[in-house]
Order: structure tokens, then C-alpha cells, then sequence
């Protein structure tokens, strides 16, 4: 919560301004009653309507002031809250940014969506509050307590015993309402997840007629969040009531008290009217904790989960420093071991690549060829062994001037809700359009486009669903080509193209003035590659080009004779 709140300190002009006016409500609040007192005893009682008249208009002026400074600390307390809240969903997205894979696994993506708008937003809730009405209510019991005592003593001690107790029930409330509303964010995304896995997949669910048992997935997290909510609002729901039944029963305690002191004398009608009143207020006072704890149960769990984001410690080498450097494109992995959790993905991997030369990747499902990809742009960290890139150590390279140097065209293709040409200069930011073309071209996606409506301007769906797999796959190559890479990673990037574009593909890339690594599952894609990796178990277990292996290497033989009876 410290964390948070040092967000506050940005705009804290406004929030001392918010704070000082509300001030400046509570000041009138305390006052009020006293003011009631003076008109019933010097005015009513004695039946001088001058100093009704007097006192009267001083009320109807503070409360005018009082009036005016809520609506001025509305706007500043509102300009406190959105200013964090904005500041916190900036530093989020660009902590997020920062994450290497290991942290993503700590946190799906529906769990981070939900902490940079829900948790935001419950926190922005709390610091309004917080500058609006949290801290008058506790200030203006206090200080009531001790104008009660300047008014009548006797009576002012049964308030001071009723308030403690009450404010005990009340910080229990609060903790167990920060435990329970904890546990509806965590249910929050719970469902989150259930959503954007049905809506992603939305086109599978109908292909295998699964609607029924999605349906039943999402009631089952849907009602165990309705479970949770409920009991985190019964209890809040709980605490007014147990407050109001004390506070009701503490004024009859003090109207009875009050009488006594009346009949006997000791007391003026104006004070019994005046500790009724505070004893009112403070009832209403504590009406709102109920409302308040509940704000800040939700803010306290939601800045918890916030701050767990801010403070993930994220890799080294997603910052910035070290050599700026421009890359030729010649590597070498020297015993390059790297882990994924508890197993070991790759193991003693040692390899060269020239400048312009053409790698291919062959292996199983789960052999490492991507995680050996990943390790080139420094996704992934190797545990140990020596990567070099021209020479050079990757550590001590910039690792921004490297990845500006590097594409990557993904296994899993993404394509960005917007246009054509925005989408392929996604991968140089200044491209013209002459670039723009000649990277479509490259990838064979240019007469596709020119038969689009609006061409290049022509917009694409939420995650390229109005494209085939082979059309967003050579989409996707045109903007890893469009801002001319010294070194080009296609992690199978070709799977969805038939063979003829598949060829005419090949051709285009080996034109290119980079070192490309291409991993496939065709042997035919990786034919015409200066060299091919063949993986194993996170091993590389032979290499050379296609006619070396198919002497010196008896699996690579059998999964081109297997692959050359399917095509027969």
C-alpha cells in the first residue's frame, strides 16, 4: 500500500488543497452543534429572537462554506485519483513490457488485464475516498468526542464508552473484509480467464459442438465468484446495521440521561440537544466505515496485486546498456545449456552461422528448437555456455540495438487490430510505402493484397480473423522483412503455405541480405539451408547440409523417406 500511495505524491498540490477543505467541512461539522445549543439556551429559551436571527444566519453561512468547499475538494480529490490511477496503469503496462517469458509464467494474461483495470480502478475508488471522506470520518469522531466533553461531561462518557467498542466490531470487519475481497479478485480472474480462452477460441468451440460444456465451465467460476462477492458484501452489509442498533441504543441511553439531567437541573436543553447531535453524527459517521471499509477492503487486496506487478523482478537484460553495435549476422553458440523451470530444455549446444547463410532447425515436438531461437534476441537467458554475435558476448551488447537488428516471425502468428500497411510497418515504425511494398512482395503477399477492396489501406479483423493461416503467416513475414534484418528467425513460420508459394518464398528469403534460422517440419522447406540443426531431447545430435545428413545421420534419412511416401 506505501507503494501506491507514493503515487499520490505527484499531484500533491492538489491533494493538500483537497485535504485542507476538507478540513475546513469537518471545522463547520464540529461547529454546528454548539451553534444549536447558543440559538435553543440564549435564543429560544430565553426568547431573544435576535440571537436566533444572529447565530441562525452564522449557521446558514458556515453551512454555505461548507457546502462549497465539498464541492471543491470533489474536484481536486477527483484529479488526485485519476492521476494515479493513470500513472499506475502507465508504469503497469510498461513493467509488463519488461517481462521476460519467466514472469509471464507467473502471470496469465487475463490476471494482468484484470490488475491494470479493476485493481486500478478500486484503488483510484480508495484515494478518492480517501481525500474526500476517509479521513474526516475518523477526525470528526475524535474531535467530537472532545467537543462533547466541553459541552456536558457526564453525558459526553457514555459516548466515550459506546465509540470504542463500536470501532472494534468495526476494524474487524476490515480485516476480514481484506481477506474476502482478495478472494474475489482472485476469482475475478478466474473468469477473466474462462472468457478469453472461450472467445479466442470461439471457432473451436462451435467446429467440436462444445458450447454446452463451455457454458458449464463458465457457470461453475461465474458462481464461485458470485460466492465469494456475497459473502464479502454480507459481512459489509453486516456492519451497519450491528453499528446503527448500538448507536440508536447509545442516543436513547442519552435522552434518558439527558432528562434526568433536566429535571434535575444540571443540565441546559440546548447541551442535551447539542450531545444528541454529536452522538447523531457520529452514528452517521459510522454508517459510512461500513461503506468505507468495504472501499477500502476492495483498494487494499487491489493495491496488493498491483504492487506484486511493480515489484516482479524482471531480467537484466531487458534493459538497456551495454555496446551499440551494428550486427553483420555471424553467430556462435559455444556449450549453450538453458532451463525452463525445474527441466532442462536445451543441453551443451555449440554451432556457427556465417553472415547470409541460411540455418535450418529440425527436431520433434518439445526438442527445443524454439527455445534455441528465443536465446538469439535474448527472450530467454542461457544458465551458462557463450553466445557470440560477431565476435562479441551477447551480455555485452545493447540488447535494444540487437532486437532492432533481429526479426522474428513467431510460431504462433499475431496480427494487430488496424490496417494492412499498419500492421506490416508494425515492424519499422518510419517505413515508407515503397518499403511497405517491397517487404509485401518479398513475402509474397502483394497480389493477395491489391485484391483487397481498399489495398493496403484495407483494415484487418481483431487478431487477423478474416485471414486464412497462410495469408497472416506471409503478412507476418513481410513486416519482420520490411525493416531489412541482419538476422531473420522463422519459427516455422511456413506450416500454413502450399508448396508452390512455399518455393517461390524460399527463393525471396534467400535473396536476402541477412543469416536466416528456420525452423520447419518439412524437410523439403530446409533443402536448399547452408545447414541444418537436427534437435533431440534439447541436442543437437547431428548437422550439415540436406546431402551430408542423409549420409551420416539414420533418423534424418527416415524422416525424409517417411515425408517422401506421404507426398507420393
Amino acid at each position: 500500500m506505501k507503494k501506491i500511495f507514493a503515487y499520490a505524491v505527484t499531484y500533491k498540490v492538489s491533494a493538500v488543497i483537497a485535504i485542507l477543505l476538507m478540513l475546513i467541512e469537518l471545522v463547520v461539522e464540529l461547529v454546528q452543534p454548539l451553534l444549536m445549543a447558543r440559538i435553543i439556551d440564549d435564543g429560544i429559551m430565553q426568547e431573544d429572537y435576535t440571537v436566533v436571527a444572529t447565530w441562525g444566519g452564522v449557521l446558514v453561512g458556515l453551512s454555505l462554506l461548507a457546502f462549497a468547499a465539498g464541492i471543491t475538494n470533489s474536484f481536486f480529490a477527483a484529479n488526485v485519483s485519476q492521476g494515479v490511477g493513470y500513472d499506475l496503469r502507465r508504469d503497469l503496462f510498461k513493467k509488463v513490457q519488461s517481462f521476460s517469458n519467466e514472469n509471464f509464467q507467473s502471470y496469465s494474461t487475463p490476471n494482468l488485464v484484470t490488475r491494470m483495470t479493476n485493481d486500478v480502478i478500486q484503488i483510484q475508488n480508495l484515494v478518492l475516498m480517501l481525500m474526500r471522506i476517509a479521513l474526516r470520518a475518523p477526525l470528526f469522531i475524535i474531535f467530537a468526542l472532545v467537543m462533547a466533553f466541553t459541552v456536558n461531561v457526564q453525558l459526553a462518557f457514555i459516548l466515550l464508552i459506546a465509540v470504542p467498542v463500536l470501532g472494534a466490531f468495526l476494524f474487524w470487519v476490515l480485516l476480514k473484509g481484506i481477506k474476502l475481497f482478495k478472494r474475489v479478485q482472485t476469482k475475478l480472474d478466474g473468469v477473466n480467464t474462462v472468457i478469453r480462452e472461450n472467445l479466442t477460441g470461439i471457432r473451436l468451440v462451435k467446429g467440436f459442438n462444445r458450447g454446452e460444456y463451455e457454458e458449464e465451465r463458465f457457470h461453475e467460476v461465474n458462481h464461485s465468484l458470485m460466492d465469494k462477492n456475497k459473502r464479502a458484501l454480507w459481512l459489509m452489509e453486516l456492519a451497519m446495521p450491528v453499528v446503527m442498533l448500538g448507536m440508536n441504543v447509545i442516543i436513547l441511553i442519552l435522552l434518558w440521561f439527558g432528562a434526568v439531567q433536566l429535571n434535575l437541573g444540571t443540565a441546559q436543553p440546548g447541551e442535551v440537544v447539542a450531545i444528541i447531535n454529536y452522538a447523531t453524527r457520529i452514528m452517521f459517521t459510522f454508517s459510512i466505515f461500513s461503506f468505507l471499509i468495504m472501499v477500502f477492503s476492495r483498494g487494499n487486496a487491489s493495491a496488493n496485486r498491483v504492487s506484486d506487478v511493480l515489484n516482479e523482478k524482471t531480467p537484466d537484460f531487458n534493459r538497456q546498456g551495454g555496446r551499440d553495435t551494428l550486427l553483420k549476422g555471424n553467430i556462435k553458440f559455444e556449450g549453450v545449456t538453458f532451463s525452463r523451470g525445474e527441466a532442462e530444455t536445451l543441453t551443451d549446444i555449440s554451432f556457427s552461422a556465417q553472415s547470409g547463410e541460411m540455418i535450418g532447425i529440425l527436431g520433434e515436438t518439445g526438442s527445443g528448437k524454439t527455445s534455441l531461437l528465443h536465446l538469439i534476441p535474448r527472450l530467454f537467458e542461457k544458465d551458462s555456455g557463450t553466445i557470440l554475435l560477431d565476435e562479441q558476448e551477447i551480455e555485452g551488447l545493447d540488447v535494444r540495438a540487437i532486437r532492432r537488428q533481429i526479426s522474428l516471425v513467431p510460431q504462433e502468428v499475431h496480427l494487430f487490430s488496424g490496417t494492412v500497411k499498419e500492421n506490416i510497418a508494425w515492424g519499422k515504425e518510419n517505413a515508407t510505402d515503397e518499403e511497405i511494398m517491397r517487404a509485401a512482395e518479398s513475402a509474397e503477399i502483394h497480389s493477395f493484397i491489391s485484391t483487397l477492396p481498399n489495398g493496403y489501406d484495407s483494415r484487418i479483423g481483431q487478431r487477423g480473423v478474416s485471414f486464412s493461416g497462410g495469408q497472416k503467416q506471409r503478412l507476418s513475414i513481410a513486416r519482420a522483412l520490411v525493416r531489412k534484418p541482419k538476422i531473420l528467425i522463422l519459427d516455422d513460420s511456413t506450416s500454413a503455405l502450399d508448396a508452390h508459394t512455399e518455393a517461390r518464398l524460399l527463393r525471396t528469403l534467400k535473396q536476402q541480405n541477412c543469416t536466416i534460422f528456420m525452423v520447419a517440419q518439412k524437410i523439403s522447406s530446409l533443402k536448399a539451408a547452408h545447414k541444418i540443426l537436427l534437435l533431440e531431447r534439447g541436442e543437437i545430435i547431428a548437422e550439415g547440409d540436406h546431402e551430408e545428413l542423409l549420409e551420416s545421420s539414420a533418423y534424418y534419412r527416415e524422416v525424409y523417406q517417411s515425408q517422401q511416401e506421404v507426398v507420393m
